[in-house]
C-alpha cells in the first residue's frame, strides 16, 4: 500500500508541475509563442490552455474534490494526446512527438494509483 501512495504522489507532483511549468511558459516565452504559431493555433488558445492548465495542476493536487478529478484528470489526457497529435501532424522531431505521450502514461499511473490508494467505502460512494 506504501508504494502505491508514492507511485501516485510521484506521479501527480511530476504532472502538475510540468503543468504549472508550461502554463508559466506559455504566457512568458516567446519561443513558446512561435512554436504555437507553428503548430498553426492562435494566441488566444495558448492562453486559454494556460490558465486550465494552471487551475488542472493545482485541482490535481487538492484531495476531497471527487468527480471534478475526473474531469481533471479528462482534461490534461485530451490536452497530451492532441498535443502528439498537433506535433506529429507539423513533422515535428520525434521527441516532442514523444513527450505528450510520456506524460499521458504518467498521467495513467497517477489515475491509476489514485483508485488503488483509496479504501474500499470510498469508491463505494
Amino acid at each position: 500500500m506504501k508504494a502505491i501512495r508514492i507511485g501516485y504522489w510521484v506521479s501527480t507532483i511530476i504532472i502538475s508541475a510540468m503543468m504549472l511549468f508550461s502554463s508559466y511558459a506559455y504566457l512568458t516565452k516567446d519561443a513558446v509563442r512561435e512554436a504555437f504559431h507553428h503548430l498553426g493555433f492562435p494566441d488566444y488558445f495558448r492562453v486559454e490552455l494556460a490558465i486550465a492548465k494552471l487551475l488542472g495542476a493545482i485541482l490535481l493536487l487538492v484531495p476531497g474534490i471527487g468527480r471534478l478529478l475526473e474531469w481533471v484528470y479528462a482534461g490534461f489526457f485530451i490536452t497530451f494526446i492532441s498535443a502528439f497529435i498537433a506535433h506529429t501532424a507539423s513533422n515535428d522531431p520525434v521527441p516532442n512527438r514523444m513527450m505528450p505521450l510520456i506524460f499521458a502514461v504518467l498521467l495513467l499511473v497517477s489515475y491509476i494509483t489514485y483508485y488503488k490508494k483509496l479504501p474500499v467505502k470510498a469508491l463505494a460512494n
